[in-house]
């Protein structure tokens, strides 16, 4: 791997540069979605369409397209050395995004149940970001990161690293409690209640972004920045989405119930 990048780039800082341009693409395409997303929604779900590709099975499209998003930073640990993915800060940044897609890529795909197929389209896209945001992210942390030596007891961190924790475990909480609105042979929708549900329509995506917030705190990079803005934009919207749907779809809806951020908005 050491000498594959090698032969890519002809120097650390060529690499170093990458990451930052790979940075920068990343907040580019963020604000290019947050404008496409004002007139469609994310076409996936209950919002797939057929303009967007075939349909790719539920499960077969979480687990691949999420899967480069675990494999491409554990070939980078595995297959390339620095020191500085030894340093106390870098471990646990790494640790934390680790977690998350072993989460994601490993066990949420095979607990779904039901659920509409992927449009094409839509699966290709979000493979092609974790190969790369994969690579960006464990790459630069591994590699290219560098912390003060008290940075793990700095309020960012700190701060970041519970903010990360809140957010995954909201996260999972939010999956299992519409893994289990329907019983075995239930079809349609119900309307999700517990755990945040309570506050918000969108309790899963809510988790999610604060949970990248947590991560970009702590890492204190552009690379992390750019990954929780686009995270940001993407379930922001589909959040809403998901909350004008519900009042069209339930007459008894929880009036009190916010899209995203509980008793604003």
């Amino acid at each position: 791997m050491d000498a594959l990048l090698s032969g890519l780039f002809s120097s650390e800082e060529q690499e170093l540069h990458t990451l930052d341009r790979l940075a920068h693409l990343t907040l580019f395409m963020a604000a290019c979605t947050f404008i496409t997303l004002l007139f469609e929604n994310v076409p996936y779900g209950r919002y797939a369409s057929s303009r967007y590709g075939f349909p790719v099975d539920v499960r077969f499209a979480w687990f691949v397209q999420e899967l480069p998003a675990l494999l491409v930073p554990l070939c980078l640990l595995l297959w390339t050395s620095s020191a500085k993915m030894y340093l106390v800060p870098n471990l646990l940044l790494i640790a934390m995004y680790i977690c998350h897609y072993i989460q994601r890529s490993l066990i949420y795909p095979f607990l779904i149940r039901g659920g509409k197929a992927t449009p094409f389209v839509s699966f290709a896209l979000a493979f092609v970001f974790c190969v790369y945001n994969g690579y960006m992210q464990i790459r630069y942390l591994s590699h290219y990161a560098e912390y003060p030596a008290y940075w793990v007891t700095h309020p960012c961190f700190i701060t970041g690293s519970v903010l990360w924790l809140v957010g995954y475990l909201v996260n999972v909480h939010s999956d299992h409690i519409l893994r289990n609105l329907r019983k075995p042979g239930e079809t349609g929708y119900k309307i999700p209640t517990g755990g945040m549900f309570k506050y918000v329509s969108g309790a899963n995506f809510l988790g999610e972004i604060i949970e990248w917030a947590g991560f970009a705190l702590a890492g204190h990079s552009v690379q992390s920045a750019s990954f929780a803005i686009f995270t940001a934009v993407v379930l922001s919207s589909r959040a809403v989405a998901h909350h004008k749907w519900y009042l069209t779809k339930f007459e008894n809806y929880p009036k009190s119930r916010k899209a995203l951020i509980p008793f604003l908005f």
